[in-house]
């Protein structure tokens, strides 16, 4: 499902993963409050020079361009971390083997998993303190989504 990831390339921090760069903390910020709904900080994303973190903001919301465009580019951790959070299975366990650990997590935590958030927690927080946000406001928005798709007043019965 997902394809090898490139080599070499490092992930904020301490994390090694070969695809991600290591985002300033400020687009990550940024990019934490785009997850949210911030549309002003998502379209300042997508015009600067991390914009697969703007497009991952819609992909999140199933928008199907956006998340040809994320494999298309090969922002695979990203489509990873997504579908993870979707309750992909082989998506974390993708994550995991590519070295994604921290991602991996994210993920699982996004997908309601405390022993996830447990486990990302005990590290340095200043390094994971980031990362937890990040997986807190994607839970938050994909528990969100899964609640309006499965409110009977909202579905369509034709």
């Amino acid at each position: 499902m997902f394809p090898k990831c490139r080599k070499g390339g490092n992930f904020h921090f301490s994390m090694k993963s070969p695809s991600l760069p290591a985002y300033p903390t400020k687009v990550l910020l940024a990019w934490t409050e785009a997850i949210s709904g911030q549309e002003p900080l998502r379209d300042w994303l997508m015009g600067s020079a991390y914009p697969e973190l703007g497009v991952f903001c819609h992909a999140l919301h199933n928008e199907p361009t956006s998340r040809a465009w994320l494999r298309h580019h090969g922002h695979d951790f990203l489509m990873a971390l997504i579908e993870g959070a979707e309750g992909e299975k082989t998506a974390v366990e993708w994550l995991r083997q590519q070295g994604g650990e921290t991602l991996a997590d994210m993920a699982l935590i996004a997908d309601n998993d405390e022993e996830a958030l447990a486990r990302l927690m005990k590290g340095d927080p200043d390094v994971n303190g980031i990362w937890v946000q990040i997986a807190l406001r994607l839970r938050y928005v994909k528990n969100g989504i899964e609640e309006s798709n499965n409110d009977v007043h909202r579905i369509d019965p034709n």
